[in-house]
């Protein structure tokens, strides 16, 4: 026989069901964070799309393999320069991968330069008189005496010799394939020439737009020369001897066509 013990306590389990707990559940904001990364992903392939085809490349390029970027860049000084506000990390990035191309782009121009002019017939002797390296500011091209022979100017004058007319020539025929502004500089040495009304600094201004106009006949464009600096003997390439040859000299620097700095970089990349 069954039946409820005396004195027992009878429990009761009461079930009540709701309707609003499926509302209070997460499920909801997983699929509301897929919908916005599936936005976030289409605002970047639009944003994308809209950039020129060269940052495109430069992009694709830094996804492609950014250990390899991050160890082109990880030790020394940043070849890049900035005026501007500070970058954040991901311009940071974007701006070196636009200057690592640029360089890549200015060193097989160096190679280029330097098989014309083993190859040309130059008026004297030529060894180590033309110099050319990607510095931090962009490509930099010196047409510098070594001896005491003139080759590319007369002592105290500034017209061009034929040794310079040629390796310009030269020259002009392959940076006209770059689109970055010129810089012309000047220099002389410490020996004086001249009165007080024709000093080393209208020397140096003379040699260095004396250039610009053989660039310019040359075919390369009056617009890419943006300067022409005459620096007279402030800038001595030997310091410690103010009369050595290699202080008179003409610079052309293709400067990097972005404007950022070097520090300001260095900073947001390894933020």
């Amino acid at each position: 026989m069954t039946g409820r013990r005396k004195g027992s306590k009878v429990v009761r389990v009461v079930r009540k069901s709701s309707h609003m707990g499926d509302h209070h559940s997460g499920s909801w904001k997983v699929a509301y964070a897929d919908f916005m990364t599936a936005m976030m992903a289409f605002f970047l392939v639009m944003w994308i799309t809209g950039m020129e085809s060269n940052v495109k490349e430069l992009i694709q390029g830094y996804f492609n393999n950014p250990i390899g970027f991050k160890r082109a860049y990880s030790t020394g000084t940043s070849p890049v320069a900035h005026e501007g506000p500070a970058l954040s990390p991901g311009s940071a990035r974007i701006v070196l991968l636009s200057r690592d191309a640029e360089r890549r782009r200015m060193e097989m121009v160096i190679e280029r330069i330097e098989r014309r002019l083993a190859e040309a017939n130059f008026p004297g002797s030529m060894p180590g008189k033309i110099e050319m390296v990607v510095a931090r500011d962009g490509l930099r091209i010196e047409l510098m005496e070594t001896d005491q022979d003139e080759t590319f100017f007369t002592i105290g004058s500034a017209e061009l010799r034929p040794a310079a007319l040629r390796a310009l020539e030269l020259i002009a025929a392959e940076i006209a394939n770059l689109p970055n502004d010129i810089i012309i500089e000047g220099h002389t040495d410490g020996r004086r020439y001249g009165t007080d009304a024709y000093t080393n600094w209208e020397l140096s201004v003379d040699r260095a737009n004396a250039a610009r106009r053989a660039l310019a006949s040359m075919g390369l464009g009056e617009d890419r020369v943006v300067e022409v600096r005459g620096y007279a003997d402030k800038q001595l390439r030997v310091p410690h001897d103010a009369l050595d040859p290699r202080n008179r000299r003409v610079s052309l620097l293709l400067r990097f066509r972005d404007g950022s700095s070097a520090s300001v970089v260095d900073r947001a990349v390894t933020d």
